[in-house]
């Protein structure tokens, strides 16, 4: 039993620790020194960098607009997510097409909807333009972005669902670190801003010879999307009666045969909503993709906002930023019937 439980957690986890420990401890080190990218090495500080960032009114002012937009904007959307929540619960007409719909404003990336606005607000949006052309030019962008999205997305939903299923079914301990720190860990890799990871991401690939390669994107994005899966599966797992699994291994199977052929099968659901997740925060990304690629490679979300500082025209910027939307929106009307309850009904008999 002791073998089989690790077999479970410790591959997201390590992969995890491996990406995540350099860039972590690296901007911690740089937190406390000067560093310069011309002049290599860095010269210790102490905490005089801190002292500066306290003293400096510009950081209270940003963090006082940031506290402010974070705690409205959460709180209008709770009140408007449980009213369309409990609209969604009752039975009415075309139900499933809402489900989907409250989904699309996390499919679209938020820089491609600065350019639907930025168009829509324009004193003279000019005529319709050559759309072929567009697509000649963000064709390979497109196909990069669904190579890396998918990738990641596969890699993460396999690895984090082992690891949710190990958090779920086993009791971990490593000193005073116990199953409740490792979930927190996990989830935590989406609390840090993203500028956090920048440079050290940057410098990591560089080292790996992975910068603005595809392979490096993917790598990066596991990190990005493993919590998610993780988070999601957990919370499913748990909803899975242990019955199942005593079932299977009085039946003759381990814990590992019994996750593989009764407990998987069963948890299509959760997979699914898992993988929607792990495809809508990986397809939107711009930051990292814009950070970590030059020439070589480009995402979707990027090659957009490249049109977009171009002499481009802006039917074809409108044009091309519902075409991002579409493979999401599509993906999430053929699994609308996943992302409702009830779907493990009968597992038990």
């Amino acid at each position: 039993m002791l073998k089989h439980k690790h077999f479970f957690l410790l591959p997201g986890l390590i992969i995890l620790i491996a990406i995540i420990i350099f860039p972590l401890l690296f901007t911690i080190r740089v937190s406390f020194s000067s560093w310069d990218v011309v002049k290599p090495g860095l010269d210790w500080l102490g905490g005089k960098n801190y002292e500066r960032m306290i003293a400096d009114l510009r950081f209270w002012e940003a963090l006082s607009r940031l506290s402010l937009m974070a705690a409205g904007s959460v709180l209008i959307q709770y009140v408007i997510g449980f009213s369309l929540a409990l609209l969604v619960w009752r039975d009415v007409i075309l139900k499933r097409y809402f489900r989907v719909l409250f989904l699309v404003p996390m499919m679209t990336t938020p820089v491609i909807m600065t350019v639907i606005w930025r168009t829509i607000l324009h004193e003279s949006l000019g005529p319709a333009n050559d759309i072929v052309r567009l697509f000649g030019l963000i064709v390979e962008p497109y196909i990069s972005s669904i190579v890396v999205t998918v990738s990641a997305s596969l890699i993460s939903l396999a690895l984090g669902t082992l690891a949710a299923y190990g958090l779920s079914r086993f009791s971990y301990r490593a000193g005073f670190v116990k199953n409740s720190d490792i979930k927190f860990f996990f989830i935590s890799q989406r609390i840090m801003p993203p500028i956090v990871l920048a440079i050290p991401f940057f410098l990591m690939l560089q080292f790996l010879g992975l910068l603005d390669t595809i392979v490096g994107l993917i790598l990066v994005y596991i990190a990005l999307l493993l919590p998610i899966a993780t988070w999601i599966m957990v919370d499913f797992f748990n909803n899975i009666p242990r019955e199942i699994d005593e079932m299977a291994q009085i039946d003759g199977c381990n814990p590992i045969g019994a996750f593989f052929r009764v407990i998987l099968p069963n948890s299509l659901p959760g997979i699914v909503v898992g993988g929607i997740f792990c495809l809508i925060f990986g397809w939107n990304d711009f930051f990292f993709a814009f950070i970590l690629t030059f020439t070589k490679t480009q995402l979707l979300p990027v090659a957009v906002v490249a049109l977009n500082s171009s002499v481009t025209p802006w039917w074809s910027l409108s044009a091309s930023a519902l075409v991002s939307v579409a493979p999401l929106v599509i993906i999430a009307f053929i699994v609308e019937r996943y992302l409702s309850s009830g779907n493990l009904a009968g597992a038990i008999r």
